[in-house]
């Protein structure tokens, strides 16, 4: 019930998210602002499709790992692999001193779990496990499509607000077109409203990852316990914001930047408290059972 409701809340807000951008595309151009808007719309999905797990691997320096360097790392993942009846993904590793982690790609067949220096010298074997498991879970329950569309879409109706400010859309002959207060507005809350569902897709998809992936380590505590680790440790060394490293955070299992203040009212994570105690609860609810 937990894992439909989620997915049906998922389904809602990228659907939101799609009619708000028609909803623009619409309002800019008529019929032929709406084409253009599913044009961009289909060509951003394609890209974020095909070449999500190149970009966030790029952005955090990660190189391919064997089995001969880190036998511990490849262990835990056919473990958890093979419990889950999916394919062995491609393993990476990040040089960065930060705690963490992510995975990435469109399906199981296609998928790469990257960790990062800061992470394996942090964590006992348990707690690398528990955050294993949410990494893989993310990729079975392909969030990271679903994250990368929602991210493509969010910025599809950034692009078309900007692009209202230089193109004269609507026409500038009649009283069809948008009315320049109208327009003002439309680039200041089509972006805004655009990044709220985006981050409440994002939330939505740790909280699910978290539950399925301590259910398929069995050990919800040892991913409460990972967390906490990691983000103390993201804290003391948070990653700088820019370039691709930004449109790769939500991949990852803890904000790479400082959140502190108005920055974690719009973080791509939901706050680190509310995912422990949800672990906790559910480590409660495994022993009663």
């Amino acid at each position: 019930m937990h894992s439909h409701h989620n997915g049906l809340k998922t389904a809602a807000l990228l659907g939101l998210l799609t009619s708000l951008i028609l909803a623009v595309g619409y309002w800019l151009g008529g019929s032929a602002g709406l084409v253009i808007a599913v044009l961009i719309s289909l060509a951003t999905n394609a890209v974020s499709y095909f070449y999500s797990d190149r970009i966030a691997l790029r952005a955090m320096g990660a190189r391919p790992v064997t089995e001969a360097e880190l036998p511990g790392l490849y262990r835990i993942v056919r473990e958890l692999a093979t419990e889950a009846g999916q394919p062995m993904p491609r393993l990476y590793v990040s040089p960065a001193l930060q705690p963490n982690a992510f995975a990435t790609g469109r399906d199981p067949e296609h998928a790469a779990v990257a960790v990062t220096v800061g992470i394996l010298n942090l964590l006992e074997p348990r707690e690398l496990r528990g955050v294993i498991g949410h990494e893989l879970s993310h990729v079975y329950n392909r969030d990271i499509l679903i994250s990368s569309v929602a991210a493509g879409l969010a910025g599809i109706v950034t692009m078309l607000a900007n692009l209202a400010f230089f193109l004269p859309f609507g026409g500038s002959d009649d009283d069809d077109g948008p009315n320049p207060a109208g327009l003002l507005l439309m680039m200041i809350l089509g972006p805004l409203a655009a990044s709220i569902i985006q981050l409440a897709i994002s939330r939505n998809r740790e909280f699910e990852a978290d539950a399925s992936g301590a259910a398929l380590t069995g050990d919800p505590l040892a991913l409460a316990s990972a967390l906490e680790k990691i983000h103390h440790g993201t804290a003391r060394a948070p990653l700088p914001a820019g370039g691709q490293l930004t449109s790769a955070a939500h991949l990852m299992i803890a904000n790479p930047f400082s959140g502190g203040g108005i920055a974690g009212l719009f973080s791509t994570h939901p706050p680190m408290a509310e995912r422990i105690r949800r672990l906790q609860e559910q480590a409660a609810l495994v022993r009663r059972w």
